[in-house]
């Protein structure tokens, strides 16, 4: 159907269609124009109608095939975008089935804490607390997911060797989400030294000191895993890369398996509060800490107790932290255990979380 702009775009180019015509047909109806010796000639009359309606047929069809061009422009458009949704489609649903074992994964260990009365969620982190009380004892656990490396990290106490502070007040000072006490320590001179071999920023504090006794090392390697042990060669935890570290007594777990706990950290003190941090098989962190009223070894719970708990509950390597009046569970500036001491003791080292 012709519209009635097209129809004015037709009368004047029949109206003009003479000179057109003249001009066009040298291209098209094959008209000769001499203009040697000041002599010109033009088509005859009567083809004029023929030329004209020539033109016309041509922009018939240009517009014919301007009409079948945008048509096939708006097809592929459609089905490009058709395309690309199929294409979001597919990679959505292949993360998801991706993302599927993991889920599972979380939510078979998920279930044995119980739910949980508070979670902290962001694109570094995911922390969520839960209570602990099997009857014998009482405690918190603090099941993290860390999403970035830097999620994690240890600071040391007033940011120099032989300075102590409280877990809270480290928190406070890093602008830290959460925090707990770490490593061992001795004091000195009235100052305050961490145990053997510590590493801060990927460097050793005080050297690397081989492993004795039952004294082991644990901390986080540059790609945000849990790594520990016992190291005699410096070689051996270079290998594991570490970003930071403490050390204490003793193990509890190793890939899974209960380690033989030294009778001496059976009985000295039997019972008393703790600090304890593992990981699962995905590498998600968990970190016991147990409330005590003292470290006279009458309350809190003793080392094969965990040991027991944290097997149950399908940690792979698990670790013994500073305990007693050190055990501190800070989370969003909120002291949540309840210090032996009656207040928090000031220590040498914290491991940090952060949002």
């Amino acid at each position: 159907m012709i519209t009635p702009t097209k129809q004015i775009n037709r009368f004047f180019l029949l109206a003009t269609g003479p000179l057109l015509g003249l001009l066009i047909a040298l291209f098209i109806g094959g008209a000769n124009i001499d203009l040697n010796r000041d002599k010109v000639s033009f088509a005859p009359d009567s083809e004029i109608p023929q030329v004209t309606g020539q033109i016309a047929q041509k922009l018939d069809a240009a517009e014919g095939a301007a009409k079948l061009t945008a048509s096939s422009i708006k097809e592929t458009a459609e089905l490009y975008h058709k395309t690309t949704s199929t294409m979001s489609t597919i990679v959505e649903t292949a993360q998801q089935s991706a993302n599927r074992p993991e889920a599972i994964y979380n939510k078979r260990i998920t279930v044995k804490l119980g739910t949980p009365f508070q979670t902290i969620q962001s694109d570094k982190i995911r922390i969520e607390l839960y209570k602990v009380n099997p009857g014998t004892y009482k405690g918190y656990a603090m099941k993290v997911k860390l999403k970035s490396p830097d999620a994690m990290k240890m600071s040391l106490g007033k940011d120099k060797l032989g300075g102590a502070e409280t877990t809270l007040r480290a928190v406070q000072r890093h602008g830290a989400v959460a925090g707990i006490n770490a490593g061992g320590f001795a004091d000195s001179q009235g100052k305050r030294y961490p145990l053997s071999t510590t590493v801060l920023n990927g460097e050793y504090l005080t050297g690397f000191e081989p492993t004795f006794k039952d004294l082991f090392f644990v901390g986080l390697s540059k790609s945000g895993k849990l790594i520990g042990g016992k190291y005699k060669n410096k070689a051996d935890l270079d290998k594991l890369q570490p970003s930071f570290g403490a050390s204490f007594v003793p193990i509890l777990l190793n890939n899974g398996v209960k380690t033989t706990i030294p009778q001496k950290w059976k009985t000295s003190p039997l019972r008393a509060p703790r600090t304890v941090i593992g990981n699962y098989k995905d590498d998600q962190l968990l970190i016991l800490v147990i409330d005590g009223r003292d470290e006279n070894g009458s309350s809190g719970a003793t080392l094969p107790e965990l040991q027991d708990k944290l097997f149950k509950l399908g940690v792979q390597d698990a670790y013994n932290l500073d305990g007693g009046g050190s055990s501190s569970l800070i989370v969003n500036g909120r002291v949540v255990n309840k210090p032996s001491d009656g207040q928090l003791r000031p220590v040498p080292t914290h491991f940090l979380f952060f949002k």
